[in-house]
C-alpha cells in the first residue's frame, strides 16, 4: 500500500510540473502575441538600385538613389500644369500635399495667390523633365544631415499660353528633402520636400535651352 502510494504522490507531482510547463508556454505566447500586436502594420524599406555587390542596410537608411526619386516625381507632379496654370497650380499643391512640409506648402500657396493676383497662371501650360544625359548619380545628393539632403535636379521647364510657347529653359533645382514619416497611410515613402537650399534655382546653359 505504501508503494501504491508513493506512485500516485510521483504522478501527482509530475502532473504539478507539466501543468507549471504549460502555464510557462502560455506566458511566452501572449508575450509574443503582445510584441507583434505592438509590431507597425506598414515598414518601409529603401532598396538601393543597384543589388549585383549585394546590399546590407537598417529599414530606416534611405539611399541616395531613393532620395533623387522621390524629390524628381513630386516636384514634377507640383509643376504640371496641363490646362490652365489658375486651375492646375492649386491642385497640384493639393494633390501632392502629403509629401510636403508645412512650411513649404505655405510658401507655394503664397507663391500661387502671386502669381494669379499679376495674371502669370491664365491659361498657362507648364511642365518639367530632366535634361537628357543628367538624370540620378550620386554626386546629385548632398547630405546635411541625418534625415535631411539636398537633391540637385536638371530639369527643362516648358511653358505655353494658349498654345504659344512663352518659356523654355534649363535649370537646377537645389530641392530640401527631409523625413516626414508622420502619416504611412497617405505619405509611403516616409518624405517630404521642404523647399528649395538657400542658393535657389539656378539657369543652365545649354545647347538648345532658352526663353522662347
Amino acid at each position: 500500500m505504501r508503494r501504491y502510494r508513493h506512485e500516485i504522490d510521483n504522478v501527482r507531482a509530475h502532473l504539478r510540473s507539466l501543468w507549471a510547463v504549460i502555464a510557462l508556454q502560455l506566458g511566452v505566447i501572449l508575450a509574443l502575441w503582445f510584441g507583434w500586436s505592438r509590431a507597425p502594420e506598414h515598414l518601409v524599406v529603401h532598396i538601393p538600385p543597384d543589388l549585383r555587390s549585394g546590399s546590407v542596410q537598417a529599414a530606416t537608411t534611405v539611399h541616395a538613389a531613393n532620395v533623387y526619386a522621390f524629390a524628381f516625381y513630386i516636384f514634377q507632379q507640383l509643376n504640371r500644369w496641363p490646362q490652365d496654370g489658375a486651375e492646375d497650380y492649386g491642385r497640384a499643391i493639393f494633390r501632392v500635399s502629403p509629401y510636403l512640409t508645412p512650411r513649404y506648402r505655405a510658401d507655394l500657396v503664397a507663391d500661387m495667390e502671386l502669381k494669379g493676383k499679376r495674371g502669370e497662371l491664365a491659361y498657362r501650360v507648364r511642365g518639367v523633365q530632366e535634361v537628357s544625359g543628367r538624370g540620378f548619380e550620386e554626386a546629385r545628393i548632398e547630405v546635411l544631415a541625418p534625415g535631411v539632403w539636398i537633391a540637385h535636379l536638371d530639369l527643362e521647364l516648358s511653358e505655353s499660353v494658349k498654345g504659344m510657347t512663352v518659356k523654355h529653359t534649363a535649370i537646377r533645382y537645389p530641392l530640401r528633402i527631409v523625413r516626414h514619416a508622420v502619416d504611412p497611410e497617405v505619405n509611403p515613402w516616409g518624405l517630404a520636400l521642404d523647399g528649395f537650399a538657400a542658393q535657389g534655382p539656378s539657369r543652365l546653359d545649354l545647347p538648345g535651352a532658352g526663353d522662347a
